[in-house]
């Protein structure tokens, strides 16, 4: 029988064959605690399925992963784990029209976050659990069968040990010792959810009286490790709740029907958030140990939006196989950012999406492995692989494009629909089309023909021709491009915004033309005869996904007046445009960081800035010419030190630049400098160099060899926490010396005794641009272990390996023929594993050839 790896026509066979009537789940959990005795720690799980099969006598099999299966009953009849179970399934043979299946089973804690994680606090003791399971490892836990459109009600009881408390989906009671859950409703295998531990808990409630005047009343919970409780702010989050659940009822006209509403922040988390519905479960990074800035509280709602858009999204109606996975995703990053402007604070949440959402997408749908929105998913890696930049903000993007397409009312009306139509069911792209039919009047099959079903970015740039005079517009057009390998033009909808400086400096618009762009030239007819402007965007208001250009006009105006563009979205869309730039090899890198020198200073939008500061970096690290980074850097912290300084004293502009000032200090006066503030024997007013902040300077100061193991030794005893070793963990693997890489690399590559944050933390420190030279004899190295590692590690561990240990800071064209000759001599891997590989090697090409263009600019 296959492994793991279940393929599309394997689940669309088992799903024509049967149908799940309901789950009964029983897990034990009191070995978490306690001594092991040196054995692998595992936990019982005894699962009943009834269900049904379209043809009795028929053959299928159950999803399981776990060490041992003590015993198996089908039917009333004991079947012989050794021979019906392999290791990931249970064969399930001569089945009856109605069935039950009975699987008692030891299954294994997680250390990689995939399955039922345990997670010992090193500040306390405590241990903490919680599962994950997207896309299909709640098989670690329950035997089950691990697709979506199997849906079914589920019943959990757990023993949990003395004092903990027990979440799951449902809400739940302790009695004799057990915990007890309320069944939910139909909902797939892998949102299912249990957390449980000695979390600190707190409560709230949430109540909606509707027009008829039903009252609908949702208990409300949030929770944390205890060592994270005095940093808490769960005010905020019942807020930005309370907000989205009103928003959502408004939009939604479907009652949120999932009872309770908890949301756990749980430790070594590999994702942002899921949406369990009932439990949704967060990354802990987003409760705040320190100060941060709104872009950090803005981003957090963004996610709370996001993970409640998917109780409708997802939960409520969920697609029926991976292909469709943008029908969740791509709805909830955009109702995220929807919500975030319409019911938070936070109402320039869409000019955050435009700077950094859509740079996600833009890079994803320029790797070699782009796939449509709606992809082609063989299996669950594939699918895996599939939580990209395109399904997520591409897809986003797309439905921000539709709703100007076919009207807001129309697609708010169409998901209403949708809703009622499919509840607790699923479904496909065809479902989804046929109702926005019918809200807008439309023919979506082109559209989707072209948005949804093809790969590739647009490239829009203007052209603007003047009459004899230059003082007026004689034809604007907007020319559209696509690349070779993805040569689809598709109909944007788009905005033209005209822009000129006012007396006072002040670049703003004084014109804008809403037009449609099919072909390759489109003339915008409604601007001829307008004054003459100083900068053409294309895509103002960022309506469509596209690539924008500028005329020359327009760029020698960015050039020298960027800073006095005074729409923050506008200057946003600009800046993000520059960036493509600058990746394609059109603008050096050096020019670019020059931009942020003369400009971000001067950036009001706080999100924005540490875009620009992480764009800098990048440019520094990956785009300019070797020959000039040492001078880059050198003016980057001059700059960025000049702009700490001058900064409003306790702003969070200041703390912004204080931490890109670390990221790029490098000579021996901005390291002591650093030294200094940690010490406190210098001080910049206003700047609180909290726990959080001095970590941030520590990391530069031990990959210079400024700080060495007694200096992070001594902080961790000052941040004896988890967060805390995980920041020590990252700077000693940081250090500049070969015995501490070689350290690093085998306890990633050659051991799999860290957990997945720790592996994290591990590459993180390893891979430092400052030490091109040090980490050079790793590349060979990477080559020959990244397919055994692959084979024998779980896919999120692969996956972090794959990607992380890539040798990027070797950008030689000796290391790009590695790789090509890796991909040459392993054409049989898993695509999986050659889809990293190929995106890694498309990295390094672009940075090859974004050197070579600031190359020239220095010659």
């Amino acid at each position: 029988m296959p492994g793991e790896n279940l393929s599309r026509d394997e689940a669309r066979e088992r799903a024509a064959l049967l149908s799940v009537d309901g789950y009964e789940v029983s897990l034990d959990l009191r070995s978490a605690v306690g001594d092991a005795g040196g054995e692998p720690r595992t936990f019982r799980s005894v699962t009943t399925i009834r269900f049904r099969c379209n043809e009795p006598g028929a053959s299928s099999f159950a999803d399981l992963v776990a060490p041992g299966v003590t015993s198996v009953s089908l039917n009333g009849r004991d079947l012989d784990p050794g021979e019906v179970f392999d290791g990931s399934r249970i064969l399930l043979e001569d089945l009856a029209a109605e069935n039950e299946l009975v699987v008692d089973a030891q299954c294994a804690y997680s250390r990689t976050g995939e399955g039922l994680h345990r997670f010992v606090d090193p500040e306390d003791g405590e241990v903490y659990l919680y599962t994950q399971y997207e896309p299909a490892d709640a098989r670690r836990v329950f035997a089950n069968f691990e697709q979506p459109d199997l849906k079914a009600p589920y019943r959990f009881e757990v023993r949990a040990p003395r004092g903990w408390t027990v979440w799951s989906n449902g809400a739940g009671e302790l009695a004799d010792g057990v915990w007890r859950f309320a069944e939910t409703k139909p909902i797939s295998t892998y949102i299912t959810c249990v957390v449980a531990g000695p979390y600190h808990y707190v409560t709230d409630s949430y109540t909606r009286t509707f027009e008829d005047g039903t009252e609908l009343e949702i208990p409300l919970g949030a929770m944390c490790r205890k060592g994270l409780a005095p940093h808490f702010d769960a005010d905020d989050v019942f807020l930005v709740t309370k907000q989205g659940l009103d928003f959502f009822h408004d939009h939604f006209d479907y009652p949120y029907p999932f009872g309770k509403y908890d949301q756990a922040f749980v430790p070594e988390y590999n994702l942002g958030a899921m949406e369990n519905p009932g439990l949704v479960t967060f990354r802990e990074e987003y409760i705040f140990r320190g100060k941060v800035t709104q872009a950090s509280y803005e981003a957090r709602a963004n996610v709370i939006l996001h993970e409640m858009a998917h109780m409708w999204f997802g939960d409520l109606v969920t697609m029926e196989w991976w292909d469709d996975l943008w029908l969740k995703e791509s709805f909830a990053d955009f109702m995220g950012t929807f919500a975030n402007v319409g019911a938070t604070r936070f109402k320039d949440a869409w000019t955050t999406f435009a700077n950094r959402r859509k740079a996600w997408a833009y890079r994803a749908d320029q790797l070699p492995s782009t796939h449509p929105i709606t992809a082609d998913i063989r299996d669950l890696e594939d699918a895996k692989l599939n939580f990209d930049g395109i399904t997520y903000a591409k897809g986003a993007s797309v439905l921000k494009q539709l709703v100007a397409y076919v009207g807001q009312d129309a697609f708010l009306e169409g998901s209403r629909r949708y809703f009622k139509r499919n509840a607790y069911g699923n479904t496909r792209l065809g479902d989804l089309l046929s109702v926005l039919a019918e809200t807008s009047g439309r023919d979506m099959t082109a559209w989707a023909a072209s948005w949804l079903q093809t790969a590739g970015v647009n490239t829009l740039t203007p052209q603007v021709l003047l009459d004899t005079e230059g003082g007026r517009i004689a034809e604007l057009a907007i020319l559209q491009e696509a690349p070779e390998s993805h040569p689809e033009l598709r109909p944007h909808r788009i905005a033209v915004g005209l822009y000129r400086r006012t007396p006072g400096g002040a670049l703003e618009r004084y014109a804008r033309v809403e037009t449609d762009v099919h072909e390759p030239r489109t003339v915008v007819a409604e601007l001829a005869g307008i004054e003459a402007p100083e900068l053409v965007l294309v895509n103002d208001d960022d309506l469509t996904y596209c690539k924008v250009r500028f005329d020359e006009t327009s760029l020698m105006t960015l050039r020298t007046h960027l800073g006095a563009l005074t729409d923050p979205l506008a200057r946003a869309l600009c800046w993000s445009a520059l960036w493509n730039l600058t990746r394609d090899a059109l603008l050096p890198a050096r020019d670019f960081i020059g931009l942020v020198l003369r400009f971000a200073g001067r950036e009001s939008d706080i999100g924005v800035l540490q875009m620009l500061h992480a764009w800098a970096n990048a440019a520094l690290t990956h785009y300019a010419a070797p020959d000039w980074r040492e001078t880059g850097g050198e003016l980057l912290a001059e700059g960025a030190l000049r702009e700490l300084r001058q900064a409003e004293p306790g702003s969070e502009h200041q703390l912004a630049w204080a931490r890109f000032f670390a990221s790029v200090a490098s000579a021996e006066p901005d390291l002591k400098l650093l030294t200094d503030l940690l010490d406190g024997t210098v001080e910049i007013e206003g700047l609180e160099v909290d726990q959080e902040l001095r970590w941030a300077f520590l990391e530069p100061l031990a990959a210079h060899g400024a700080a060495d193991e007694s200096v992070l030794a001594a902080e961790l005893v000052r941040d004896d926490t988890a967060s805390g070793k995980r920041h020590q963990v990252r700077c000693l693997a940081a250090r500049p010396s070969a015995p501490v890489k070689a350290q690093a690399w085998a306890q990633v590559v050659e051991s799999d005794a860290l957990s997945n944050a720790l592996v994290e933390a591990t590459i993180s420190g390893f891979q430092q641009p400052s030490q091109r030279e040090l980490t050079a004899p790793y590349a060979q190295l990477y080559f020959a272990a990244v397919e055994r590692v692959w084979r024998e590690r779980s896919i999120q561990i692969g996956m972090d390996v794959v990607r992380g240990l890539f040798p990027a800071y070797q950008d030689r064209p000796e290391t790009l023929e590695a790789t090509d000759a890796w991909l040459e001599a392993h054409r049989d891997a898993a695509p999986a594993l050659r889809r990293l590989v190929l995106e890694a090697r498309d990295d390094l090409a672009r940075a090859l050839r974004a050197q070579e263009c600031d190359a020239a600019a220095g010659r």
